[in-house]
């Protein structure tokens, strides 16, 4: 009993309006919860989309694990916690890249396509860390070749390789590809605009100044958690065909 009240007085206290601080709780028990749910769903599909359901799973289970993390500092410090999130991103956004070759590889998608695709997430995610945090007063420099990396993937989403080997492949394959790109395209979106919040460049007389911890927590969970309800779609209409 006493180890109890040792560990509640040492919990922060989340006040009503604290959105961040709820929107972080929110986060990683729904992530946590979307893991839980994509593992132990695993043995019902064959065994050819087995591994993308289990990237679904690992993507969530990452992020859920550092908004533990990311929510105990925000309660501690009440500061947005960037190498936490960008932490995060390095490991889960490579992974979302997987995906897409995931579900093309019955199109013939080759693994030159999976490296290009990682490559362009690291630029992406490494010079915005860069231009965030070391470089802050070249943010306007570091923001521009995050967001030439961000429109690479874009590109090869919706017109390059991808794309063709999403339409070779047609049927159910083709229509989740679409909605993986709509999430990259919209859903990802909100990551360059909290970039130009957070920083100083020639956009701050254009956008201001603000924190948008609050959406980036909103944004995050969409994008994993959808993009793994789309693969879990594809999975199970995939395995049913095959059954029928």
């Amino acid at each position: 009993m006493s180890n109890f009240m040792f560990i509640t007085a040492n919990v922060a206290r989340l006040l009503p309006d604290d959105y961040v601080g709820f929107t972080f709780f929110v986060g990683s028990m729904a992530m946590m919860a979307a893991s839980a749910f994509f593992f132990l769903s695993l043995n019902q599909f064959d065994k050819k989309w087995r591994t993308s359901v289990l990237v679904s799973g690992l993507i969530t289970f990452i992020a859920a694990v550092h908004y533990f993390y990311m929510r105990d500092y925000w309660e501690a410090f009440q500061e947005s916690p960037t190498f936490f999130r960008y932490v995060d991103w390095v490991l889960t956004v490579p992974l979302m890249c997987l995906e897409f070759y995931l579900i093309l590889k019955v199109a013939g998608a080759k693994q030159s396509l999976l490296w290009k695709m990682i490559f362009y997430s690291i630029i992406m995610l490494v010079t915005g860390y860069l231009g965030e945090t070391v470089f802050s007063d070249q943010a306007a420099f570091w923001g521009l070749i995050s967001g030439l990396a961000y429109f690479l993937i874009v590109y090869e989403i919706w017109l390059g390789e991808a794309s063709k080997l999403a339409k070779t492949a047609g049927g159910a394959i083709l229509a989740s590809h679409k909605i993986l790109c709509w999430f990259v395209l919209v859903g990802w979106a909100i990551y360059p605009l909290g970039y130009m919040l957070g920083t100083d460049g020639w956009y701050t007389s254009i956008l201001g100044k603000g924190s948008v911890d609050v959406a980036y927590n909103i944004a995050d969970a969409i994008n994993k958690i959808g993009f793994g309800l789309v693969i879990y779609t594809l999975a199970v209409k995939s395995t049913s065909a095959v059954k029928e």
